[in-house]
Parts: C-alpha cells; sequence; structure tokens
C-alpha cells in the first residue's frame, strides 16, 4: 500500500486550500496532490510509466501493458493483505472541542459556524421528535441520524446548492440545510397531499428537485453508480459542479459500490463518495463485512483519492469536504471520503440494537463522543453562543417541529388514484385492472382499510 500522502492545491486553490494539508491516500500510481503537480497526468500510461514498481527490478526488463509499463523482477512476492499500520484519521477538534495542535483546516466565522450548530441542534431534536411520534403509532416508520450529526451538516455546508445529491437514507441533515422545511419533513413522514412523493414512499424517503436531493430509495448502494452517471454529465456539460452521495459500511459490501467506484475512476467523473463508517450495518458489525481497513484504502485500489476523517468532528468534516469538492471539481476526479462515526440510536423503529451490541458502547458514543456537543463547545469558546442562545433555539426548534407534526396529521390523504398515476401517460390495461379489483375490495370489507384516504 502506497504510504500517506499530502495534498495542497495549484494555482487555481491556492486562496482556499494552500494553507490546508489533508492526508490523502493517493492512486497506486502515486503521484501526489501538491502545489508542483496537482495537474492531472494527460493519460494513464504516461501516469504508470513514473513509477514502475516500488521494489527492485531491472530497469530493462519490462512490458509495455495496456495501462502502463510493468517492471520484471526475479524476487516472487505478494502483496501483503493489509499494512501493519492502519490509515490514521483527520480531526481537527479533540473530543472536548479544543482545536488539534498545528492543524491546518479551511476556516469558518462566526455566521457559518453559529449555523452549522444550530442545524445539528434542529435535526437531533427533529429526530427525537418524530421518533417518539412513531413510537406512539402516529406514523409507520421513523430512522434517525444521532450521532452522525456533523457528517450531515457539515458535508452539507462545504458544497454548494448546485452541488447534486444522490443521499441513503441518514442524510435528512443535508436537505435540511438546504432548505426543506420541518413542515415538508412532516408531510412526507404523514403521506399527505402536501408530499411531494403522494404518500407513495415510506416516511423519511424524502426528495427534493428543487434542493438537487434525488429521492432515497431503500435498496442498498443503488444510489452510487447513479451518482457517477450524474457526476459524468456534469462534466460533459462543463458546470462547475459534482455529484456527491453517500453510504454506509455496509453499503460497501454491496456490487454496486465497486462498480460505482471503478466507473468514477474511469470515466474521471467529478464525484465525492462519503461513506459513514459507523461500525455496523443493522445488527452486522465491520469485522464481519470486510478484512481492510475500513473504506479508505479501497480508494486507493480503484485509484481514487481517498481520506479517512473523524465523523464527529464537524470542522474537520467540513475541510476535507470542502477540499474534496475543489478536487472534483478542478482535477474533473472522484474522491473518497470515509467518515468515522457512530450510529447512537437504533438503525430504525424496526430495530432493538440492543440486541447486538453494548448498552456500554452506545452510552459512551453518545456521552464522551457526542459531535454536538463537542462543536458547541468550540463555538462557545470563540464567544459566539450563549446559554440564552441555546435555550432560546431548543424551544423554537421543538415548538416548530410540533406545531409541523399537527399540520401534518390533519392534512388529507392522497386520493386512491394516486397510486397509480404518474407512471404512464396513459394508463396501461393491468394497471386499470389492479384499480378495478382494490375498489371492489375496499367496497367489500370497507372496515380494513383507512377512512380517511378518499375513493
Amino acid at each position: 500500500m502506497a504510504g500517506l500522502l499530502f495534498g495542497r492545491s495549484r494555482n487555481l486553490l491556492q486562496n482556499k486550500v494552500q494553507r490546508f494539508l489533508l492526508t490523502f491516500i493517493a492512486s497506486p500510481t502515486n503521484n501526489l496532490p501538491t502545489a508542483s503537480n496537482f495537474s492531472r497526468y494527460e493519460s494513464t500510461k504516461a501516469q504508470a510509466q513514473l513509477d514502475l514498481q516500488h521494489h527492485d527490478h531491472d530497469d530493462d526488463q519490462v512490458i509495455d501493458f495496456p495501462g502502463g509499463k510493468v517492471g520484471f523482477t526475479s524476487e516472487m512476492r505478494f502483496i501483503s493483505d493489509t499494512s501493519h499500520k492502519r490509515v490514521p484519521c483527520y480531526r481537527v477538534l479533540d473530543d472536548d472541542g479544543q482545536l488539534m495542535k498545528h492543524t491546518n483546516h479551511v476556516q469558518i466565522g462566526k455566521e457559518m459556524a453559529v449555523r452549522m450548530y444550530s442545524e445539528m441542534v434542529t435535526l437531533q431534536t427533529m429526530d427525537n421528535i418524530f421518533y417518539e411520534v412513531q413510537r406512539q403509532g402516529r406514523i409507520s416508520f421513523y430512522l434517525t441520524s444521532m450521532g452522525e450529526e456533523a457528517v450531515n451538516i457539515a458535508s452539507a455546508a462545504a458544497l454548494s446548492s448546485h452541488d447534486i445529491i444522490f443521499p441513503q437514507y441518514r442524510e435528512p441533515g443535508v436537505l435540511l440545510w438546504r432548505g426543506f422545511t420541518l413542515q415538508q419533513f412532516a408531510h412526507q413522514c404523514f403521506g399527505n397531499t402536501n408530499d411531494f412523493g403522494k404518500g407513495r414512499q415510506m416516511p423519511i424517503h424524502y426528495g427534493s428537485n428543487k434542493h438537487n436531493y434525488f429521492t432515497i430509495s431503500s435498496p442498498i448502494a443503488t444510489q452510487l453508480p447513479q451518482a457517477v452517471g450524474a457526476a459524468y454529465s456534469l462534466k460533459m456539460d462543463g458546470k462547475s459542479a459534482c455529484a456527491v452521495t453517500y453510504c454506509g459500511d455496509g453499503g460497501t459490501s454491496e456490487g454496486d459500490f465497486h462498480a460505482g467506484m471503478n466507473f468514477a475512476a474511469v470515466m474521471d467523473a467529478p464525484v465525492v463518495f462519503i461513506c459513514r463508517n459507523n461500525g455496523w450495518a443493522i445488527s452486522t458489525p465491520v469485522e464481519e463485512q470486510f478484512r481492510s481497513d475500513g473504506i479508505v484504502v479501497k480508494g486507493q485500489a480503484y485509484g481514487i483519492w481517498s481520506i479517512r476523517v473523524d465523523g464527529n468532528d464537524a470542522l474537520a468534516v467540513y475541510s476535507a469536504v470542502h477540499t474534496a469538492r475543489e478536487i472534483a471539481i478542478k482535477e474533473q476526479r472522484p474522491v473518497l471520503i470515509e467518515a468515522l462515526t457512530y450510529r447512537v440510536g437504533h438503525h430504525s423503529t424496526s430495530d432493538d440494537s440492543t440486541k447486538y451490541r453494548p448498552i456500554d458502547e452506545i452510552e459512551y458514543w453518545k456521552m464522551e463522543r457526542d459531535p454536538v456537543s463537542r462543536f458547541k463547545r468550540w463555538v462557545e469558546r470563540n464567544g459566539w453562543w450563549s446559554d440564552k442562545d441555546e435555550l432560546e433555539l431548543r424551544s423554537s426548534v421543538r415548538k416548530q417541529t410540533m406545531h409541523a407534526i399537527q399540520v401534518a396529521e390533519k392534512a388529507q390523504k392522497p386520493p386512491l388514484e394516486d397510486m397509480f398515476n404518474d407512471v404512464y401517460d396513459q394508463l396501461s390495461s393491468n394497471l386499470e385492472e389492479q384499480e378495478r379489483i382494490l375498489r371492489k375490495t375496499i367496497e367489500k370489507y370497507p372496515k380494513d382499510y383507512p377512512s380517511d384516504v378518499p375513493l
């Protein structure tokens, strides 16, 4: 495995990035992302000729193989399954919210910091209330982002509204940052006529054309190759934007993850992959998913610059995503970010995580490694936040969320016919038959169907 490499931008990025060194793992060719050679080599062949292998060989004993020259050696050596040392994790704030010594990061001011913290609190509050609403039987399903607020909000803050988001299902904070209101979240969870999806999706499967946020789909990792296709489209159109896609550690066990990574690398697509490694794919721990050093090393195998970040450190996440976006757009190449975090809540309201992980482990991450509290301490030390601000914010968000739920709960449900619309210009014969059968069944068993759905 190639050594850890440090990145800084060329002249186009100097104002924003040159003071900021991130620990990236380079692609196998070992080209360093430094100020002198940040630009992309013109061809894979030319790039490959820079470094044939890490071990000794006779320079004359080479083969000009497709993709670049490959050196021969008389020594039989197998590539190790892993490095002796794990890839370190980039962070800016320590567990107490203090800046690390000698850290380099993208600076943010008071306005940005306060907004980031406020949105983290809003997401946390919304999750707590909606979770209880589901437990009361008022909505059918819910899934929280508890413990992962920094990955949500800080990554969203580092992006442009023109960047296209392909989420999994634990990124509502990205949509919240982009202006999706608490009322709109509530409408979707209650599946009423104001829901953009017309009540056809499960709760928490949000989407918004206005906010460049593709609708969430339940199948794991399908969004990854889709994001690469969108990124390549942006490249073809010459747009100064990128695609950003999220997945969990469990998603990397799907074939779509590997297809998407290879697709992105080969096509030089401006896409940022953000993997939330929270240690658990529902009840499957990471050690039962892969033997590699997490997710970050997988990028190197596909020729993608990669970095491991403390996902509970909002400043580190912001800095990494901000820089990754610059690389993706300016260099027209993909970047992989592995954010180490922890899912404090259950996987969903259909799960009881205490059945497969220790309660002490959950409590430790909830109390000692909470990303919201850590960022709050840093904001407070800067004199940008007070106890009064805290009380006003939490009270206001709670009132807004409760009001949004009351409005959404009273709103009319979509009519039955909406189940069959919006797929074909003219309803197909088989769908017409299905609708007739459904209506007859409801007429025969009216008590078994909700009375608030217009027929």
